[in-house]
């Protein structure tokens, strides 16, 4: 989901966050967070710096030893003329090979796969996208961590009221 203002959210380390996935730590419990590159036209880094991104409903896979990021939607560029590019087409991830061939070997394995968790520009400018390793939750699962967020946000109240 791209963030709801047409501003962009700054966070700690300088990032420019264009959109990011919060579903993905309801429906998923991530194990381990790869940040990779993107392989982008110039009128997507141009839509991209517009906060145009959506990453929601989008995964990534591995395909001839190499990882693609596929059905992310970035939409096209008003202003390109004719070099305007396919909003949902696949995007290859830059990632070194212990990390590819990590990714392969987890993703191979029973419920595991691999969620984009939020776009961003780095601090050089750089479009990044942070991925993550994840399994996919129980309905038991997601009900636990509603408890749990529940109650811890009745106890910062509970502290603050008697403070």
């Amino acid at each position: 989901m791209s963030s709801k203002s047409g501003g962009s959210k700054k966070n700690i380390k300088g990032e420019k966050v264009i959109a990011d996935n919060r579903k993905a730590n309801y429906l998923f419990s991530i194990e381990e967070v790869f940040e990779a590159g993107l392989v982008l036209l110039g009128s997507e880094v141009k839509s991209l710096r517009l906060n145009k991104a959506n990453i929601a409903e989008s995964y990534a896979s591995e395909e001839e030893g190499e990882i693609f990021l596929i059905n992310s939607n970035i939409p096209p560029y008003k202003n390109a003329i004719f070099t305007n590019h396919k909003p949902k087409r696949k995007r290859k991830l830059l990632l070194n090979s212990r990390e590819i061939n990590k990714l392969k070997n987890a993703s191979q394995k029973k419920g595991m796969t691999i969620i984009p968790l939020k776009l961003f520009f780095n601090e050089k400018g750089i479009a990044k996208i942070s991925i993550g390793l994840g399994k996919g939750k129980k309905l038991h699962d997601k009900r636990q961590d509603q408890k749990r967020k529940d109650w811890d946000k009745q106890k910062s109240r509970l502290l603050k009221k008697n403070n």
